[in-house]
C-alpha cells in the first residue's frame, strides 16, 4: 500500500537553510577580493603571489596558501605599470595575457540556489494538489480504480437484499461470459440505476458485483464531476469513459447520481451552466459506447424523481433496481452477518431483535451491533448479551441517557404521568404497537422521558382506525397532564407535531376525510425516499385550505377526547404505576399490564 507522508513546515525551513549554507560556501570559496596596486606589489616582494593573469586594464591573480589544505584566495587590482612583465619575471611569477574565465563559477553560484528554490516550490505544489497533479491534469477523472483484491467484497458480504442481488447476478454472468449473450444477439443494459433509501447497501452491492466479476471497478461520486470552471466536468466524463474502455471489461460506479443528473433547467443559472454541460457529456458517452465491449455503468441515488428524463430513457439507464429497506427476515440475515465479526457473543434472540429494529436499514443494523459491542466492553462483560442490544436500540431510537441531568421533583412527576398517559392509552386501544418500556430517564437533546413501542411485524398498510388510535396515543401524555394536574406543559410539543402530521396526511394524501372526500390534495409529490416534512407546492384554493385546516383540527380534537376518557377511566392504574416509575425510573410494558389488570379486578 502506498504511504502518504504529511507535509511539514520543517521541510521548507531545512531546504532554505541548506540553500543559504551552500550559497555562503560558494561565495566564500570563490570570492575575488579587490586590493590596491601597492598591496599587490607587497605580495610580490613577500613571495605570496602564485600566478596572475594580465589584461589591458586589470590584473587578476591567486595567492599562495599559507597552510596546506587552505582555500585558495583570489584578488584583482588595477594595472598601473605598462611593462609589468619584467617585474613578474624578476620574482619568477607565472603569468599569462588572458583572464581566467569565471563563467562556470558564476553560473554555479547563481543557478544552484535557483534550482533548490524551484525544487522546494514544486514539492509544495505537489503537496497542495496531490489528486490533480498540477494544472494540466484538471480535466482528468478523479475516479478511484479498485481491483477485486482491493475491494475484497463479494455477495457473501451482502445480506437482506436478495431481490436486488438476483438482478445484478445477470450483470456478473455477462461480464464473465459475454459470448453467451452475443450468440443470441442480446445486449446488456448500458446502465443500471440502484435506487433506495440511504444506508440500504447500494454502494456495497456495486462493489460486490465487481468482486464477483473479478474486473476493475471505477468508483466516483457525482459531485466530483461538477467544478467551478466550465468544461472541466465534461472533460472528466470523457476521460473516465476512455480509461474504462482501456480497462474493459470493467464497471463504472457513480454514487449520488442526483448531484450530476438533476433535471436540466431546474435550479441552475440557465441552459449552459457547468452541471448541465457535464450531464450532456454523460448522455453523449452513454449513446456512444457499445455495451458489448464489457463496460457496465452502475449508479446509485435516493432521489430518482429529480433525475433528468433523458438519463432514464431506454438505451441509457434503462434498468432500475430497487434496494429497499429490509424486511424482518432480511434484518435477521444482516444482523447474523455482522455478528460474525463479533468474537464474543452470548445467547441472543435474533428473531426478537429483528422485530425490535423495524424500519432500520443495513447501516443502522451495522451500527446497532457495534454499539452493543461497545456497551459490553464498557460494562466489562464476558460476552455481548441481549441486554446490550436492547440498550443499543434505545440509544439509536431515543438517544443517550442523561443520568446526570438534574430535574426537580415537580417536573419529574409531570414527566412520569405524561409517559404513563401514552402507555395507558396505547394499551387500551386495539391495533396499536405493544408497549415495551416506559422510562423517565432523560435521553437525547430534549427528551425528558419516553415510551418505547415496538411493532411485532412489518407493516405496509395502515387502516383509518389504526391511524386514529396512533393520534390518540400521541395525545395521551397531554391528556394525562390535563387530568391529573388540570394544567398542561410544553412537554407535548413533539407529540403534537407528529399527531398533526398524521392527521394532515389522512386528509390531503389518503382521502380519509368525510367532508373532503376521496381527493388527493398534496400538490407536488415528495421524493419517494426523502425524509418527511419537506415542503411541497400547493395546488388547491384558499377555501380548500381552510377546510383542510378545519378537518385536521376536528380529527385532533376528537382523538384528544378519546384519550381524556381513557385516562379518566384508568386513573387508578396511573396512580399505582406512577409510584413504581418514580421509584425505579423504569417500568416494562408487562409490569404495567399487570398493574392495569389488578386495578380492573379491584375496581
Amino acid at each position: 500500500m502506498k504511504k502518504h507522508h504529511k507535509f511539514s513546515i520543517w521541510y521548507f525551513i531545512v531546504g532554505i537553510w541548506l540553500v543559504l549554507i551552500m550559497q555562503n560556501y560558494l561565495a566564500s570559496s570563490m570570492a575575488v577580493r579587490t586590493i590596491p596596486y601597492s598591496e599587490f606589489v607587497g605580495y610580490l616582494e613577500q613571495g605570496k603571489v602564485a600566478e596572475v593573469a594580465i589584461s589591458a586594464n586589470e590584473i587578476q591573480g591567486r595567492l599562495q596558501p599559507e597552510k596546506e589544505g587552505d582555500r585558495p584566495q583570489y584578488f584583482k587590482t588595477v594595472r598601473v605599470e605598462p611593462d609589468i612583465s619584467e617585474m613578474l619575471n624578476s620574482y619568477n611569477i607565472q603569468y599569462s595575457g588572458t583572464i581566467e574565465s569565471t563563467l562556470i563559477r558564476d553560473l554555479i553560484s547563481w543557478l544552484l540556489p535557483v534550482f533548490l528554490f524551484l525544487g522546494v516550490w514544486f514539492f509544495l505544489m505537489k503537496k497542495m494538489m496531490p489528486q490533480q497533479q498540477g494544472f494540466m491534469a484538471l480535466g482528468k477523472s478523479k475516479a478511484k480504480i479498485y481491483k477485486q483484491e482491493d475491494t475484497g467484497i463479494t455477495f457473501q458480504d451482502v445480506a437482506g437484499v436478495e431481490e436486488a442481488q438476483a438482478e445484478l447476478e445477470e450483470i456478473i454472468d455477462f461480464l464473465k461470459n459475454p459470448d453467451k449473450f452475443a450468440e443470441f444477439g442480446g445486449k446488456m443494459p448500458k446502465g443500471l440505476l440502484l435506487v433506495g433509501p440511504p444506508g440500504t447497501g447500494k454502494t456495497l452491492l456495486a462493489k460486490a458485483v465487481a468482486g464477483e466479476s473479478n474486473v476493475p471497478f471505477f468508483s466516483i461520486s457525482g459531485s466530483e464531476f461538477v467544478e467551478m470552471f466550465v468544461g472541466l466536468g465534461a472533460a472528466r466524463v470523457r476521460d473516465l469513459f476512455e480509461e474504462a474502455k482501456k480497462n474493459s471489461p470493467c464497471i463504472i460506479f457513480i454514487d449520488e447520481l442526483d448531484a450530476l443528473g438533476k433535471a436540466r433547467g431546474v435550479g441552475g443559472y440557465g441552459g449552459h451552466d457547468e452541471r448541465e454541460q457535464t450531464l450532456n457529456q454523460l448522455l453523449v458517452e452513454l449513446d456512444g459506447f457499445d455495451a458489448n465491449i464489457g463496460v457496465i455503468l452502475l449508479a446509485a441515488t435516493n432521489r430518482p424523481e429529480v433525475l433528468d428524463p433523458a438519463l432514464l430513457r431506454p438505451g441509457r439507464f434503462d434498468r432500475q433496481v430497487l434496494v429497499d429497506r429490509p424486511d424482518k427476515d432480511g434484518r435477521k440475515k444482516i444482523i447474523e452477518l455482522h455478528l460474525q465479526k463479533v468474537k464474543r457473543v452470548g445467547d441472543l434472540d435474533i428473531d426478537r431483535l429483528a422485530s425490535m429494529t423495524a424500519g432500520m436499514v443495513g447501516a443502522d443494523l451495522a451500527n446497532l451491533v457495534n454499539e452493543a459491542t461497545l456497551l459490553a466492553v464498557r460494562a466489562q462483560k464476558d460476552k455481548v448479551e441481549m441486554a446490550q442490544f436492547e440498550e443499543a436500540v434505545e440509544r439509536i431510537v431515543a438517544g443517550l441517557e442523561k443520568k446526570n441531568r438534574l430535574i426537580n421533583p415537580k417536573e419529574r412527576k409531570i414527566v412520569a404521568y405524561h409517559e404513563l398517559g401514552h402507555a395507558i392509552v396505547s394499551m387500551s386501544l386495539p391495533d396499536t404497537d405493544p408497549v415495551q418500556k416506559i422510562t423517565i430517564v432523560p435521553r437525547g437533546i430534549a427528551a425528558l422521558g419516553y415510551t418505547m413501542q415496538l411493532p411485532t411485524e412489518d407493516r405496509f398498510l395502515m387502516s383509518r382506525t389504526e391511524l386514529l388510535n396512533k393520534i390518540a396515543t400521541l395525545l395521551g401524555g397531554r391528556a394525562a397532564e390535563q387530568t391529573i394536574f388540570e394544567e398542561i406543559s410544553t412537554g407535548a410539543h413533539n407529540d403534537l407535531a407528529k399527531a398533526t402530521d398524521i392527521a394532515r396526511s389522512m386528509v390531503i394524501e389518503y382521502g380519509m376525510s368525510e367532508s373532503l372526500g376521496q381527493v388527493y390534495l398534496k400538490g407536488d409529490a415528495k421524493g419517494q425516499f426523502l425524509q418527511p416534512g419537506l415542503a411541497s407546492r400547493s395546488e388547491h384554493s384558499d377555501e380548500t385550505s381552510r377546510m383542510i385546516d378545519q378537518e385536521v383540527r376536528r380529527i385532533i380534537d376528537e382523538q384528544y377526547k378519546v384519550a381524556l376518557i381513557i385516562i379518566q377511566e384508568q386513573r387508578n392504574t396511573i396512580e399505582k404505576a406512577v409510584k413504581v416509575l418514580l421509584d425505579r425510573e423504569k417500568i416494562t410494558g408487562e409490569e404495567l399490564r399487570e398493574i392495569m389488570n389488578d386495578s380492573e379486578k379491584s375496581g
